[in-house]
């Protein structure tokens, strides 16, 4: 198990990632029994960190979790959501007030039906708002036993500092994947230094890591993947180059790239839980292998410097 921050959190470290869990404005055809089956799925193959965040659907992922979760013992599990997405005059604006963060924790607490939030994140940086005073007044909703652990994601180093003046802040959420490394000389070290944990999202890169894609794909306008410059050109010709070499370690240890990639993420000492996503249950089923894949440090270092400087 992990242990999030200063905070009194335990996870494994693989959980779910649930965009494709109710997150009809970022995926086109998602069925809400699918996503459902994909959360209960994940809780019985031993997954115990369910991430999630208003922006999934405008609260849709956080109601479809809600409805999964129930019949589950409550203290067996860990659910993160985020927010910061303010509707209330109709346009989508970003929104870190203190009064609203806590009035969006409570909104979700309604739609994921529990008691208590384990993660909660800021899910962008507002412009305006202080941040450091963003995160006290998560501070007063995690000594009232609303929140357990206070999270701040996209949040560059600059704004992390400022949150964690008073040394408040649990994890940081933010892109990271052995094709997006610059966190490592961007961040790493302060977290390392402030005891604050790392979950990296899009940690199969929509994909591309799992060794599935042999050839460049054009997706719906719909779909967050279009327009990616991971999936054009040289760049994801080289990708795929680089992913298909890992295929006879992958065989040696009776799985396929993805989990040998989750793997990675799991020895990778900087990391603290990897959230990868899923679109059908089989799929996370798949993923909770990796939590058994125990790689050598010659097979560490072979992955890592494969794709470093890609």
């Amino acid at each position: 198990m992990v242990k999030i921050g200063k905070s009194d959190v335990n996870a494994t470290a693989l959980g779910l990632g649930t965009n494709a869990v109710g997150g009809n404005n970022l995926f086109p055809n998602l069925k809400d029994e699918t996503g459902i089956q994909i959360v209960k799925t994940a809780l019985d193959s031993g997954i115990t960190l369910l991430d999630t965040a208003f922006a999934y659907g405008m609260g849709h992922s956080e109601e479809l979790i809600g409805q999964a979760i129930q019949g589950y013992d409550r203290s067996k599990f860990v659910i993160a959501t985020k927010a910061a997405q303010d509707t209330s005059n109709g346009d989508v604006t970003i929104n870190n007030n203190p009064e609203f963060l806590k009035q969006s924790v409570e909104d979700a607490l309604k739609r994921l039906q529990t008691y208590y939030i384990d993660i909660f994140y800021i899910h962008f940086p507002d412009d305006q708002t202080p941040k450091d005073q963003a995160v006290a007044a998560l501070n007063e909703l995690k000594e009232a036993g609303k929140i357990k652990a206070i999270g701040v994601s996209n949040f560059s180093l600059d704004q992390i500092k400022e949150a964690n003046k008073d040394g408040l802040v649990d994890v940081v959420e933010d892109q990271y994947s052995l094709i997006h490394r610059e966190n490592e000389d961007v961040m790493f070290d302060y977290l390392r230094d402030n005891n604050i944990s790392f979950v990296p999202f899009f940690p199969l890169a929509s994909g591309l890591l799992t060794g599935k894609y042999s050839e460049v794909v054009n997706f719906p306008e719909t779909d967050i993947r279009n327009g990616n410059p991971d999936f054009t050109g040289d760049r994801f010709a080289s990708i795929v180059e680089k992913v298909n070499s890992l295929k006879p370690m992958a065989e040696k240890h009776g799985v396929d790239v993805a989990q040998l990639v989750l793997a990675w993420y799991i020895a990778n000492p900087d990391i603290s839980i990897v959230i990868p996503g899923a679109k059908h249950p089989e799929q996370v089923e798949k993923n909770a292998q990796a939590l058994k894949v125990q790689l050598s440090d010659d097979e560490y270092k072979e992955i890592d410097n494969t794709f470093k400087n890609i």
